[in-house]
């Protein structure tokens, strides 16, 4: 099953939300409305808890993980806190950070603990953004790490919201579609 709970807590599902059976989602995991979690994505709260904002959607092979609290290092630790309307690329990584809506992280990227990439903001393909980074609104940002490449067009930013909302049309074929008898038997 692709819902597991940890330590009694169980994640919680939006409405109209499809989560793939390859997808692994366990503990202080909270997924809003309309999401869309596809083959292969891992998603764990079982240190810290994750929220995943409505509309927003998660490619195969996405990572998504938190950091504990630590009397050491950081006494609160780092939760993973994803807003609305945002497409997370194949292969994506993020660990403790902080996105706003409406941005689209691209395949093969890296988003590690404290960094916070503000709204409307676009990141190519194979890009890391450091530990505390923060990424200001409104532009595109390539390379590892990242730098801020320029301001996004009004056609790319047109283009974040399509891609949420291509999504969420997607995830409710998936939902419409009927189970396979190799789906009942297992």
């Amino acid at each position: 099953m692709a819902l597991r709970s940890f330590q009694g807590i169980m994640p919680t599902l939006g409405e109209r939300t499809y989560v793939d059976a390859s997808a692994v989602i366990i503990g202080r995991v909270t997924i809003g409305a309309d999401c869309s979690i596809w083959p292969m994505a891992v998603i764990r709260g079982d240190v810290h808890t994750i929220h995943i904002g409505n509309q927003t959607n998660l490619q195969d092979g996405a990572i998504l993980h938190v950091t504990h609290p630590s009397e050491k290092t950081n006494t609160v630790g780092h939760a993973l806190w994803l807003g609305a309307h945002i497409t997370i690329g194949h292969r994506v990584t993020l660990h403790g950070c902080r996105i706003l809506d409406r941005c689209l992280i691209g395949m093969d990227s890296t988003i590690m603990d404290g960094a916070c990439i503000e709204s409307d903001v676009m990141i190519g393909a194979k890009s890391l953004v450091p530990p505390g980074k923060t990424l200001t609104s409104g532009y595109l940002y390539i390379g590892s790490p990242v730098i801020q490449k320029r301001r996004l067009t009004t056609e790319e930013i047109d283009f974040i919201r399509y891609s949420a909302h291509h999504y969420a049309a997607l995830k409710d074929k998936y939902l419409n579609e009927p189970v396979s008898l190799f789906e009942e038997m297992t």
